[in-house]
C-alpha cells in the first residue's frame, strides 16, 4: 500500500508538470517555430537619441513566398501588447486556434512572423544594461524597427495581413498610416484609434509615478527590482486587464480572491522589470493615429471587447473613428461567457470569424 500512495503521487507530480509544460509549449499540430536575433545599426530615435546597435528579436513560422515580381504573398506580422513578447501567440489558445493544418493562418501557407518589439522579450531594452539611460522610445520608434527588420533581416517588402493585440493594437494603426501600401489588411484588436487620454492616460500615468515615486527605484539606477513599484505594476495591470463577469465566476468567495490576488503578483513580478514597464507605458505619450485615419488604404477588421476596462465601449469612440477608414468595419463583441475582459485578443476562437471574413474580403485585392 505505501508504494502504491507514494507511485500515485508521483504520477499526480508528474501529470502536473506535464500540464504545465503542454500550457506553455507550442501545440503538437504546429510546428516549432525558428527564432533569431537581427541587429540594426546605428538606429536613430525620434527623441534624438540613437543606438549603435538595435537587436530585434523574432520567431517566424512557415516559408516566405514571392511572386514573379519578387513581391512578398504570404507574409503575415502579429504585435504584441506592452510587456508581452513575439511568445505569447505560441499559446494554445492562440497557436492552436490559428496555426494548425486547414487554420486560417496555416503555417505550411503563411510565413507568420512573431517579433519582440523594442523594450520586450528578448530585443533590446534598459534592463539589458543603460536601465534608465537607454533611448525614450515611441511607437512610432517600434513601428520603424519592425519596418526595417521586415525588409532588411527577413527580406520582406509587403504583408499579406497586420494583426496586432493592445499595443500591437495600435501599431497596426500606425502601420496603416505609415506604410500605406506595405500590407493587404489590418485587423487591430483591443485598443482606440486616438490619443492616450481620459481614465487610460490616468492609470498609465499612476503605474509610472509610482515607480519613480519607490526610493528604491534610484532614478533607474537600482540592483534590485523595487518591491514597491511591482506590486503597483502587478496591481494595475491585474485590474486594466480583467472583467467583471469572469473573475466572479472565477473567484467567488474572498479566501479563493485572496489566493488568487496572492498567486498572481507573485506569477507577474516574477518576470516584471521596473525600468522596462516603465519605458513600455511610457511609449504610448503621443500616440494618435486619428487626424490621418482617412490615409490608410487596407481594408480594417477593427475588434473590442464590451468587457475591455481600457477601451470601454460607452466612449463611443471606436465607433466614431472607423468612419474615417476609407474600407474599415468595426466589431464589438458582446460580453459573455468566452470574453474576458482586455485579454480576449489572446483568446482567438473568440473573434477568429471576424479574421476569416478579412480574409476572404481581401483575397481578391491580394
Amino acid at each position: 500500500m505505501p508504494r502504491l500512495i507514494l507511485l500515485a503521487q508521483f504520477l499526480l507530480i508528474f501529470l502536473l508538470a506535464a500540464a504545465t509544460h503542454a500550457q506553455q509549449a507550442t501545440p503538437a499540430h504546429v510546428a516549432t517555430p525558428n527564432e533569431g536575433d537581427f541587429t540594426l545599426h546605428d538606429f536613430h530615435f525620434k527623441s534624438g537619441e540613437a543606438l549603435s546597435e538595435l537587436r530585434m528579436h523574432y520567431y517566424t513560422f512557415g516559408k516566405l513566398a514571392k511572386d514573379s515580381n519578387g513581391k512578398a504573398t504570404n507574409a503575415v506580422l502579429i504585435l504584441h501588447g506592452t510587456s508581452g513578447s513575439g511568445r505569447q501567440f505560441l499559446a494554445p489558445k492562440f497557436a492552436a486556434v490559428l496555426f494548425g493544418p486547414g487554420q486560417l493562418l496555416d503555417v505550411s501557407r503563411y510565413f507568420v512572423i512573431l517579433p519582440d518589439n523594442i523594450g520586450h522579450g528578448k530585443s533590446s531594452k534598459p534592463s539589458d544594461s543603460l536601465r534608465a539611460h537607454f533611448p525614450q522610445y515611441d511607437y512610432d520608434d517600434m513601428v520603424a524597427a519592425q519596418h526595417e527588420l521586415l525588409q532588411k533581416g527577413l527580406g520582406v517588402n509587403h504583408l499579406r495581413l497586420i494583426l496586432g493585440t493592445s499595443m500591437g493594437c495600435m501599431h497596426s494603426w500606425v502601420w496603416g498610416e505609415t506604410y500605406p501600401d506595405f500590407t493587404d489588411a489590418l485587423m487591430p484588436l483591443a485598443c482606440l484609434p486616438v490619443q492616450i487620454a481620459g481614465r487610460n492616460r490616468i492609470w498609465r500615468k499612476m503605474v509610472i509615478e509610482g515607480i519613480r515615486q519607490d526610493p528604491d527605484w534610484k532614478n533607474g539606477d537600482y540592483t534590485a527590482e523595487p518591491r514597491a513599484a511591482l506590486q503597483i505594476l502587478a496591481d494595475f495591470l491585474l485590474i486594466a486587464g480583467s472583467a467583471p463577469l469572469v473573475m466572479q465566476k472565477n473567484v467567488p468567495t474572498p479566501d479563493e480572491a485572496d489566493k488568487y490576488l496572492d498567486d498572481y503578483v507573485k506569477r507577474v513580478t516574477a518576470d516584471l522589470d521596473a525600468n522596462d514597464f516603465l519605458y513600455a507605458v511610457s511609449a504610448s505619450r503621443n500616440y494618435d493615429p486619428a487626424p490621418d485615419l482617412d490615409k490608410i488604404t487596407a481594408p480594417v477588421m477593427f475588434i473590442n471587447s464590451a468587457d475591455d476596462f481600457i477601451n470601454p465601449p460607452e466612449l463611443g469612440i471606436a465607433e466614431r473613428e472607423i468612419k474615417k477608414v476609407k474600407n474599415g468595419r468595426f466589431v464589438l463583441l458582446p460580453i459573455s461567457n468566452q470574453t474576458h475582459g482586455h485579454g480576449t485578443h489572446i483568446d482567438a476562437a473568440v473573434w477568429q470569424q471576424h479574421l476569416k471574413e478579412l480574409l476572404g474580403q481581401t483575397q481578391a485585392r491580394h
